[in-house]
């Protein structure tokens, strides 16, 4: 079997706001259909990378390559293309208040899409019925829906446009563990389904373990490992030890453990 082909590609990333350098030399390459998490201490740039990957921000210097192309070299037209290959969910949602979750998912596909309304509407009910939401949703504003319902709302809109690869930033935040383990095996599904590439930030450990195959670790500014969670847990890296050495980490991980051996 061929290997899979880099879905992108990070080479010498440079960032910094104002005075505050962010990342100095990160380097990163994503497999097509990998199922990546981005974790690290807080400050160290994990969200800050995921808005660059989703092209919503430029860092100050390197290389981003996303599906084979070096986005330095795309054209405007050529970059507003790219974005529809990806599908953003972000940490609070980002939906319109002012507007129904049928209409907040039917934004990308009206600017990208000439089809006629009633197609849209039914391109839209089948999203929202894709991330497990009832009929009724549909109408509701985002205020009106759950915590659970309102992330599966953005995971809608975000595979509006039928997106190859899929970021999420904290997707279970603010979920009780019920919730959260539902959101989980969501995701999990959507991948096998839509043959997806996934790359989220989290601090949810039990995500972690249930939701990635490869983890990449940000420390020092740059990316210090990125290897599955079983191996590395016991990455002998001072800040990744430092990282997992807590209960809650301990307690994760034998949970998981456990279920692996009655599984």
């Amino acid at each position: 079997m061929d290997k899979p082909s880099p879905i992108i590609e990070l080479s010498n990333i440079k960032t910094r706001f104002g005075m505050q350098r962010i990342h100095q030399n990160l380097n990163l390459q994503v497999l097509q259909g990998e199922r990546l998490a981005l974790v690290g201490g807080s400050g160290c740039g994990k969200s800050v990378l995921l808005s660059e990957l989703a092209l919503l921000t430029e860092p100050e210097a390197g290389n981003i390559k996303l599906f084979g192309q070096n986005v330095k070299k795309l054209s405007t037209a050529e970059l507003k293309l790219m974005r529809t290959r990806m599908g953003m969910m972000f940490q609070q949602g980002a939906l319109f208040t002012s507007l129904s979750l049928l209409e907040n998912v039917m934004l990308p596909l009206r600017e990208h899409q000439k089809l006629p309304e009633s197609l849209l509407k039914e391109l839209a009910m089948l999203k929202i019925q894709l991330v497990g939401l009832p009929t009724n949703a549909a109408h509701k504003l985002p205020q009106e829906l759950s915590g659970g319902m309102l992330k599966r709302a953005a995971v809608a809109r975000a595979l509006a446009l039928d997106p190859n690869l899929l970021l999420l930033d904290e997707p279970t935040a603010g979920l009780d563990p019920a919730s959260a383990s539902a959101f989980d095996e969501l995701i999990l599904d959507l991948h096998a389904k839509l043959d997806l590439t996934l790359i989220l930030v989290t601090h949810d450990l039990d995500s972690l373990w249930r939701v990635t195959d490869q983890v990449a670790f940000i420390g020092r500014k740059r990316v210090l490992a990125k290897e599955p969670m079983k191996t590395l847990i016991n990455n002998q890296d001072p800040d990744i030890s430092h990282y997992f050495a807590n209960t809650r980490a301990n307690r994760a991980m034998t949970s998981q453990l456990t279920r692996g051996e009655t599984s």
